[in-house]
């Protein structure tokens, strides 16, 4: 029989290009990955997201009020990804009365590199030459974080990992719009010292709600839950849209003061 410490979670990610859902039990420290269901294609989340959890729940005969949490991919990414996850998240939550797990996105990224010797630095495109991204190293089992999820341009994160001068492993949907840079020189340091870096094979180089589920039952023995109420994602920084309007109306604040003191 199943012991009481053991959970059941049901994870989402639609924090990037990637939709995934999954079903994952465990205690924190054993787990079991029951069912995942990941696409990555051109179809919208909105298009894909609850047709992959129906599937998942046909599939797995899940009776969804017998879950323990809602794990959800809670931010950086795609600012509509975000929503459309945290929305379905919510909604699960305040339907079944179960409590949500917000796990980073990077964190969750890193984590299908368990047991990686050296670091792990996944790159999500965030547009603008800047990506999202930390650096991550496993010691002893346990996934460390040491540099903590962040949105700055390409050029700062390849001058961390310099200075920390360890092999690194790279992966995520951020690779393929920096590999050129990364390869023509912006680690030169790391490989003069004798580093070396790596980029993820494609069946762990992307989010994947298994990782997500895995963190969840971790939160869950630490007690880092929230209410669907409570629950917000993390953009780390402002839509483009809200970034434009910022921009304008600091351009209007300025043009009125340059009038006042004309």
């Amino acid at each position: 029989m199943m012991e009481e410490t053991y959970k059941k979670v049901l994870a989402l990610d639609s924090s990037g290009l990637v939709a995934s859902v999954a079903v994952v039990e465990g205690d924190g420290y054993n787990s079991n990955l029951l069912a995942e269901y990941t696409v990555n294609y051109k179809k919208t989340h909105s298009q894909t997201l609850l047709p992959m959890l129906d599937a998942i729940v046909k599939m797995t005969e899940l009776d969804l009020k017998t879950i323990d949490a809602i794990a959800v991919a809670a931010g950086p990414g795609s600012f509509t990804g975000l929503r459309i996850g945290s929305a379905t998240a919510k909604g699960l939550g305040l339907a079944l009365e179960k409590p949500l797990v917000a796990i980073p996105t990077v964190d969750a990224l890193a984590y299908n590199l368990y047991g990686t010797e050296g670091l792990i630095c996944p790159l999500m495109d965030a547009r603008r030459n800047q990506v999202y991204t930390g650096i991550y190293a496993f010691e002893s089992g346990n996934m460390k974080v040491l540099e903590p999820q962040m949105a700055v341009d390409i050029e700062v994160i390849a001058e961390k990992l310099c200075r920390y001068g360890r092999n690194v492993v790279f992966l995520g949907d951020g690779v393929p719009v920096f590999r050129q840079k990364l390869e023509s020189g912006l680690l030169e340091q790391l490989t003069a010292a004798g580093n070396q870096f790596a980029f993820a094979p494609a069946h762990v180089n992307k989010q994947r709600a298994g990782a997500v589920g895995t963190l969840a039952l971790q939160y869950i023995r630490e007690g880092r839950t929230e209410t669907a109420d409570e629950h917000q994602p993390e953009y780390l920084r402002m839509a483009q849209a809200e970034r434009e309007r910022a921009e304008k109306e600091q351009a209007a604040r300025e043009a009125a003061q340059n009038q006042v003191h004309a």
